[in-house]
């Protein structure tokens, strides 16, 4: 991994100088939206743009779309993301509806929970004094974590299979913890899902944050989540909230 992104020290020198440095003129109606994607950008995070919510069905014309307003609009987004601030506040500034995915398994991954088993994990990773790096929250009840990525071997052979691993089209099949990597992508704050006028995705620690080592955080994340699907308390002795 080049030093620019996995080097934290490095990182957290180039976010801090970004978040120092002149802001994004915002246009009328904004709110911060694309301040918000160019500091994601200057955070590393390569970005591409993705459907948006249209009253309460997906932009794109797929008919009974599966993923409304969650994937990209270009079936090229893996090599279409990018950290081009210029190029970001085209797509930002002419598509000023669409929301903004971000490419895992490039500079981070995204370790991607239910919320309440999140919520309790993080209570519990901050308490133990572990690194947790920017959080995102979703209403569609998911706790994201963004992490530095495994990377990418120059032994192909040594690469690391997880059965946790998360592609778009297998969502489903990982209704517990969903590891985004190589292949795979997430919406970055701010975004709307279909029925909601203001964000549905948004940060609950910020991009000020550096990326984690995804391992340090992996046994609190499996063990929450392993309690909330078995319906078991927390141990600060809460109970679940009934799941539907």
């Amino acid at each position: 991994m080049s030093a620019d992104f996995g080097g934290r020290s490095g990182r957290q020198g180039k976010l801090s100088q970004w978040l120092r440095g002149r802001r994004p003129k915002q246009a009328a109606g904004d709110d911060g939206r694309e301040t918000l994607l160019l500091a994601a950008a200057g955070a590393g995070l390569p970005l591409a743009p993705a459907a948006h919510p249209a009253g309460y069905r997906c932009s794109c014309d797929r008919v009974g779309c599966p993923t409304p307003a969650r994937h990209p609009v270009s079936f090229a987004w893996q090599t279409q993301s990018t950290t081009d601030h210029a190029q970001i506040e085209r797509w930002a500034r002419h598509q000023p509806q669409a929301n903004f995915i971000t490419a895992t398994g490039m500079v981070h991954d995204v370790l991607d929970v239910p919320l309440e088993a999140g919520r309790e994990a993080l209570d519990r990773l901050l308490e133990a004094g572990v690194e947790v790096g920017p959080v995102a929250e979703s209403d569609d009840g998911r706790l994201l974590f963004f992490t530095l990525t495994r990377g990418t071997p120059e032994d192909e052979d040594e690469w690391w299979p997880c059965e946790l691993d998360c592609h778009p089209e297998t969502m489903d099949e990982h209704p517990g913890l969903r590891w985004h990597c190589r292949g795979s992508y997430v919406l970055v704050p701010p975004a709307r899902l279909p029925g909601d006028d203001d964000p549905s995705v948004r940060w609950v620690r910020g991009l000020e944050h550096p990326l984690p080592d995804p391992l340090s955080l992996l046994e609190y994340l499996t063990d929450a989540c392993a309690r909330y699907a078995d319906g078991r308390p927390d141990p600060t002795g809460a109970a679940w909230p009934l799941r539907h």
